[in-house]
């Protein structure tokens, strides 16, 4: 199980789908998904967490919905495919929860802790991809990408530095699972620098 981490523009749907085209060419068998979101009830949990204004939810609500979704999608889309030896690529998974809701929300971290052990337990990822871009960056690509799924954006800019800040703060913690990706480089460059980090630790 691969996950693409980081802030908001940071590319990783962009280079979730080349990494999947990587993987078939090597011969590997893979599946893309996403967070929130990735099954039919994640989907329609997803709807409500992405649109409407930026305080429409506390971050424990936030929390709690995300949960509520990542549970489905692992039940009924992640642990499947793993099972049948499927690679799964997702984009974002629980380090999301402990930087945008935790980090930068202000959630208690007992909540989040709590619910990502009675939730995900011992299903974690083999590799993150920890995508790193200066947050004034990360906004300004996604404003430019428009649609209605903009909440979070709407956060104000000390929201996605703290952010920017948590996800560095897991990597450095976790550098057995982590790879910190230069996000701020030309799309072709980013990926090569994710199938190298994949070929290094997973092949």
């Amino acid at each position: 199980m691969i996950t693409l981490e980081g802030g908001e523009g940071a590319g990783k749907s962009t280079q979730a789908r080349r990494l999947l085209d990587r993987l078939a060419q090597a011969g590997i068998d893979a599946i893309a998904t996403r967070e929130p979101g990735g099954s039919l009830g994640a989907e329609a949990i997803r709807a409500l967490l992405v649109t409407g204004t930026a305080d429409r939810w506390s971050a424990e609500t936030e929390t709690l919905l995300l949960y509520a979704a990542r549970a489905d999608h692992l039940q009924r889309t992640i642990r499947p495919a793993l099972e049948t030896g499927t690679w799964v690529v997702c984009d974002r998974f629980a380090d999301s929860t402990r930087a945008y809701q935790g980090a930068a929300g202000g959630a208690p971290e007992a909540l989040i802790a709590g619910l990502e052990a009675a939730v995900v337990g011992a299903d974690r990822p083999d590799l993150t991809l920890m995508f790193d871009l200066p947050a004034e960056a990360g906004l300004a690509r996604a404003q430019g990408r428009g649609g209605a799924e903009d909440r979070f954006e709407g956060k104000g800019l000390a929201f996605h530095r703290r952010l920017r800040e948590r996800f560095l703060a897991i990597a450095q913690a976790e550098p057995e699972r982590c790879a910190v990706i230069d996000a701020a480089a030309g799309i072709e460059a980013v990926a090569e620098a994710v199938w190298t980090a994949v070929k290094d630790r997973l092949l």
